[in-house]
């Protein structure tokens, strides 16, 4: 399976000697993924059925980290080493709340893993590589530029995620490496922010390492995190003057059973005002596990009134992995 002809430019790539660490023995760590999802699938129309990114080796069992969007709902995944050789892989979990993806070789890689780093101590101003599969003329060499929250329309929060730049254009399931060598974040987004002069500045989100550690091994035993899932109500959502709007439902999600609709204004969760999309998550998952009722405050056609909606398992609308 050939790898798309893509190249950073010289400019951004990272350089061996600027390093204390081998680039080399660490860019080798990393795997082309190119996953197949069924067309009817929970996530294919919004997702695709052929998703391709990166994964990392983070054991030398042939353990590969990446991020989940690519893996959600797979019949089959198929990884690539730097050399060319291509193995089948196994999708051994997804993880909604943080965003990571494991899986599992069905080859033995011969490839080194790359240690998890400690993402607590990365700071902006650090310099980072940003690390795409296929050697350094897919990677970037970059800076942390923030760290902050993130809220994602679809149901997505991080307390503190990584911000990094200049971006990667192929920033899925890449690696994020500190200055020791050790693996401190996945790539998820991109993403563009406004600067001083007008310009739209260009940012890769990076899910820190550290959200992995205390889950990892109940997403390798388990295939999820042991703690109850956190409820899902299935909407989509933007904030628009300090106001939360309802712009998409899920097909089969509670939103639409309970009637909400697109254009509908998110006043309240249980008494409690909201006006961003991080207070509206959390004050979702604050009611309880999935299941629990969300009590809402909706603004519609110029009157207000409360909604009860029954939330759910997000998991339960996708496709289990398929044991290959």
């Amino acid at each position: 399976m050939s790898q798309p002809d893509w190249k950073i430019p010289a400019g951004l790539r990272p350089k061996p000697e600027d390093y204390s660490y081998d680039l080399e023995v660490a860019l080798s760590s990393m795997v082309t993924l190119t996953a197949h999802i069924p067309e009817d699938a929970f996530t294919a129309e919004t997702l695709g059925v052929l998703r391709a990114g990166h994964g990392v080796v983070i054991r030398e069992d042939g353990l590969i980290l990446t991020i989940g969007y690519l893996i959600t709902e797979a019949e089959d995944i198929w990884l690539s080493a730097n050399d060319g050789r291509t193995f089948p892989g196994h999708v051994l979990a997804y993880d909604q709340e943080s965003g990571f993806g494991l899986v599992q070789a069905l080859a033995h890689l011969d490839l080194p893993a790359m240690p998890l780093g400690d993402s607590s101590k990365a700071k902006a101003g650090d310099a980072v590589v940003l690390a795409g599969s296929g050697g350094r003329e897919r990677c970037v060499a970059a800076r942390i530029v923030a760290r902050q929250e993130f809220a994602g329309y679809w149901e997505y929060v991080l307390d503190d995620a990584i911000y990094t730049a200049p971006a990667h254009p192929n920033w899925g399931g890449a690696a994020c490496i500190d200055e020791s060598g050790a693996l401190i974040g996945i790539g998820s987004l991109h993403l563009e922010q406004g600067v001083e002069d007008g310009k739209k500045g260009h940012l890769n989100m990076v899910v820190p390492i550290d959200l992995l550690k205390p889950i990892l091994n109940d997403l390798v035993t388990l295939g999820r995190r042991s703690a109850p899932p956190k409820p899902w109500l299935g909407l989509y959502a933007s904030e628009l003057e300090d106001r939360v709007v309802i712009v998409g439902r899920s097909q089969r999600g509670p939103a639409r059973r309970a009637d909400l609709r697109n254009g509908d204004i998110i006043v309240a969760v249980a008494g409690e005002p909201v006006s961003t999309l991080a207070e509206l998550y959390r004050r979702i998952q604050s009611q309880g596990e999935a299941g629990a009722e969300v009590p809402l405050t909706i603004h519609r056609d110029g009157r207000s009134f409360d909604v009860f909606v029954k939330s759910s398992d997000r998991t339960k609308m996708f496709k289990a992995p398929q044991l290959h």
